[in-house]
This record gives C-alpha cells, structure tokens and sequence, in this order.
C-alpha cells in the first residue's frame, strides 16, 4: 500500500480499478518560461498521491516514429500493450504525441455525447489524463461541459499580466471557463516576489470586472516542494471526470468529503 496521501483513503486509488478518469488542463505557455518544468513537477506530486498520470500533449504532433492519440483512437486495441498505470514508478510519467488526436477530439461527430469520453476506454488504467495543449485548442469544443480550471502559467512582469488576461478571456468567450493562473518566479528574486503578487491581485479584480470569474491565482517558487504540491491538489480539486456515462466534477468539497483541505488561500 503506498503511505503518501492527503487523507486516509487516497493511497487506494492506485489498486482499486478505474471507473473514472479525473481531467485536468494545462497551456502551453506562449513565452519560454518554467512551463514545461513546472508541468511535469505537478504530474509527479500526483502520482506520489496515488495518481497514475497520462499527458496528452497536445504540442506534440504524432507521426510514425513517435504514434500517440491518434494512433489510439484510430487503433484501440494498441492501448492494450501499454505497461499498467500502477507499474509505473513515482519519478516516470506516460506522455503521448496528442496534437492530432486532440484536433480531431474537439471536432466530433455530432452523435458522440462529449469528444473527452473516447478517452476513457482508452486511459481507464489511469486515475488521471493532463491535456497540456495550446490555450485555442483548450477553448475549442474539447472542454466544453467540463467544468475544468485549465492552468495557465504566468511569466512575471506586465507582458505576462496582459497575455494571461487574454487567454482567461479567450477560454471565458469561447468555452465558457473559468482559468487557474499560477505565476513562477525564482527563489533568488525576493524583490520580485511583492510585485507579482500585486499583479495577481490586479489580474483577479480585472478577471472579476470584466469577465464575472472569481479566478483562483498562485505564486509558485522554482525550487518549493510545497508550492507545487499545493499547485497540484487545487488542480485535483478543480479537476472533472471521465465516465463512460458522461462528465462531471472529479472530488467532492472538502466538507463533503469528512477531511480539511491542505489547500490555502492563493497569494
């Protein structure tokens, strides 16, 4: 049984089989930043909490040296011969070529009940799928309905306040969703730190004003354990599912659950 978990029951998930996936979102940031690091930081905290990742990265264009989603929708049976989640190690992460796959996800046959249910035949030996994808693609009918927070990484300074108001916005007019924002500054820039939790602060009431979204906002040091797993649970908590049946909310509140949260308050 593994021992790390945020209540009692969370080591299970991992041994008990997979009725639902849970969903969460992250965009590619438009700028080099610590995106990608981060991105992966967060997918390895969720499987020490009994999370089996799946990223579908939807940056990564499928083709016959390097089969992924679109392979598998066309091909399920390839599925099959991929190891099982749960003989995955904490320190590896499954990550699939999505970018065709997703495409052709968020252009669905008018008979398919939501585009995101084909993947769950295919990744039910998950607990979790990340879509790591372009903020267009993320705002395109591939989640609508979801009621996902897609993660959007914030580069310090003023350009990154206006581009991370841009895609909270294209993600509002366009999926109808309301956007997680987290902002990466290095440990040795303790100056900076002040300035981009005022900017934060601005990007939540300008996300209130014009857009009506009460946006939840992090502050996220390089090098802090504890930030990224603080990161990673408020993603879990904000996650959807996956069902055979249809989609939902992923956890129940922490109230409902019978435990405290170890989610704090955004900077």
């Amino acid at each position: 049984m593994l021992d790390v978990g945020f209540h009692q029951g969370a080591s299970l998930y991992s041994h008990a089989p997979q009725d639902e996936l849970r969903l969460i979102a992250v965009a590619s940031p438009q700028t080099e930043t610590h995106g990608l690091e981060i991105l992966w930081q967060v997918c390895l905290h969720l499987q020490r909490l009994g999370y089996p990742v799946v990223v579908l990265d939807g940056t990564a264009r499928e083709n016959e040296d390097s089969p992924g989603l679109i392979d598998l929708l066309a091909n399920a049976p390839w599925s099959e011969s991929m190891p099982p989640a749960r003989q995955r190690n904490a320190s590896s992460l499954a990550v699939l070529p999505s970018m065709l796959g997703l495409q052709s996800l968020a252009n669905p046959p008018p008979q398919h009940q939501h585009p995101l249910q084909a993947l769950h035949p295919l990744f039910r030996r998950y607990a979790l799928v990340v879509i790591h994808a372009p903020v267009g693609l993320l705002a395109s009918p591939l989640l609508e309905g979801t009621m996902v927070s897609p993660l959007l990484l914030m580069s310090p300074g003023k350009k990154g306040s206006v581009d991370s108001y841009r895609q909270l916005k294209h993600l509002a007019l366009h999926a109808g969703l309301t956007g997680t924002v987290a902002c990466v500054t290095p440990p040795e820039q303790p100056g900076q730190h002040a300035l981009t939790r005022q900017a934060l602060l601005s990007l939540r009431d300008t996300a209130a004003r014009h857009l009506g979204q009460k946006i939840r906002t992090s502050l996220i040091q390089t090098n802090s354990a504890q930030d990224l797993q603080r990161l990673a649970l408020q993603l879990l908590e904000n996650a959807s599912t996956i069902s055979a049946s249809g989609l939902g909310t992923a956890l129940p509140s922490a109230a409902a659950a019978g435990f405290s949260s170890p989610i704090v308050q955004s900077h």
